[in-house]
């Protein structure tokens, strides 16, 4: 039996990845400032109290993970200011880049370099957001961030480029979860984000939002400004 590591796991995408990971035969560890009581009894998992904006918390998540062979960098946060980007507040900015990027970040030096060590195949899952691969004119900090993980995530999969550690970003759209009452059911969206991550595919995306992706990188390429994104 392998260990299955998710941030964020308390609810949303995070504890369905957590009852996928654990359906597959894991031994789940659970990380999140919210409790993990519910998730923990559904299972099995070991519930840690984690703050994935610390650096020293999740060297501590690494340790007690230490034959991890799937992390699921999962934790995220949405602001309270949803407007245009400058009408976030300096605490917001702050706290959204700490959780949604630093928290990515202190995943991958603490699990990096074990999972290397190892020699074993392993898998990382980073959960970033269609707004990581779009841009939306609203959103607050939010957008920024998730597009900052998703070059985090393509950085992390060419540096480990023929090594056993794979990586994957999943960008999803709107799923029902703390964040939206609206969307796709995490369970669903968790089931075939790690049959991806086992197919090797790299990006994770609704398949509807691929044509406005490659819409957005051709006006990119083309400096051509940008427009609104809308699914086919």
């Amino acid at each position: 039996m392998y260990s299955a590591v998710v941030t964020g796991a308390a609810s949303g995408i995070g504890a369905a990845l957590a009852r996928a990971a654990a359906r597959r035969g894991a031994s789940v560890v659970l990380a999140d400032v919210a409790s993990l009581d519910l998730v923990a009894r559904a299972t099995g998992g070991l519930a840690l109290s984690i703050d994935v904006s610390d650096p020293a918390q999740m060297l501590e998540l690494a340790e007690r993970a230490s034959d991890a062979r799937l992390v699921c960098l999962n934790a995220g946060i949405v602001g309270a200011q949803l407007g245009a980007p400058w009408e976030a507040s300096d605490e917001e900015w702050r706290r959204l880049l700490e959780v949604n990027l630093l928290g990515v970040v202190n995943g991958l030096r603490a699990f990096v370099p074990r999972l290397l060590a190892s020699g074993k195949p392993a898998q990382i899952l980073i959960t970033a957001s269609l707004a990581g691969l779009v841009a939306f004119p609203t959103g607050g900090a939010y957008g920024a961030t998730k597009h900052a993980v998703v070059g985090l995530a393509e950085q992390a999969s060419l540096a480990l480029d023929e090594t056993p550690v794979s990586v994957s970003v999943l960008c999803p759209s709107l799923v029902r979860s703390g964040m939206s009452e609206v969307g796709a059911d995490p369970d669903e969206l968790a089931t075939l984000a790690l049959e991806a991550v086992d197919a090797g595919r790299f990006v994770i995306m609704p398949p509807e939002w691929a044509a406005p992706v490659r819409e957005r990188a051709a006006r990119l390429a083309g400096g051509l400004p940008p427009s609104f994104p809308r699914p086919r």
